[in-house]
């Protein structure tokens, strides 16, 4: 079943979509504020998609059900994710993609955007594609599967665009972790912008500025 969604569009006949996936707890209303922060007015419309993770149990939270696109097993980072959420929170994104290019969107007007869970979805999702997307945003995050993403890694892939964010503070996702899949991504071939910022687990609006300027470079001469 398709996630539930909710939309915003900058103006009409979007050139681009943005499908941006909130964090544990939040739902697909937590980042619809940052588009008038974020968007600049000589842009190309833009068609943002925030879908809504399900309800499910979430083990390190005493089993309390929540939206989430995994469950967390554990603090250890090398095993936290449930793989098989993962891979279902993949495939549901993957259908929001279809649904896109069925709208009428290039893949390579497509951009996958997430902050922590979603970020990883994203980091996840971006990883498996045998089509490149325009870019993928990962926001105070990391890879929940480092050995998976280097096995399933394609020339592809390995093409997108990749803007990577985190808070020096951050007592969810400790910056080295983050740090540890930029490192990674790179590794692989990615062309990653990494930024660290003086906060917490959250966005600034610093990051707000450096991502504009980010996703400026992708739209240029559209």
């Amino acid at each position: 079943m398709m996630l539930e969604t909710l939309e915003r569009e900058t103006g009409t006949n979007p050139a681009w979509s943005i499908i941006w996936l909130h964090g544990l707890g939040a739902d697909g209303h937590d980042f619809a504020p940052i588009v008038p922060e974020l968007v600049r007015p000589h842009w190309p419309a833009l068609r943002f998609v925030f879908p809504r993770a399900p309800v499910r149990r979430v083990t390190i939270n005493n089993g309390v059900p929540m939206r989430a696109w995994y469950d967390i097993l554990s603090l250890d980072f090398r095993s936290r994710a449930d793989a098989a959420g993962v891979a279902d929170s993949v495939a549901q994104v993957e259908a929001l993609i279809a649904r896109e290019q069925e709208r009428g969107m290039a893949p390579e007007r497509i951009l996958l955007a997430g902050f922590s869970q979603g970020g990883a979805i994203t980091l996840a999702a971006g990883l498996a594609r045998n089509q490149p997307l325009g870019g993928l945003v990962a926001l105070s995050t990391y890879i929940p599967d480092p050995d998976a993403a280097r096995a399933s890694l394609t020339g592809a892939a390995a093409a997108q665009p990749v803007f990577m964010a985190h808070g020096s503070s951050d007592p969810v996702i400790p910056v080295q972790i983050g740090e540890h899949s930029a490192q990674l991504l790179q590794q692989l071939g990615l062309a990653v912008e990494w930024h660290r910022y003086p906060m917490a687990h959250q966005v600034c609006a610093e990051e707000i500025s450096d991502l504009g300027h980010w996703l400026e470079q992708r739209f240029a001469g559209s």
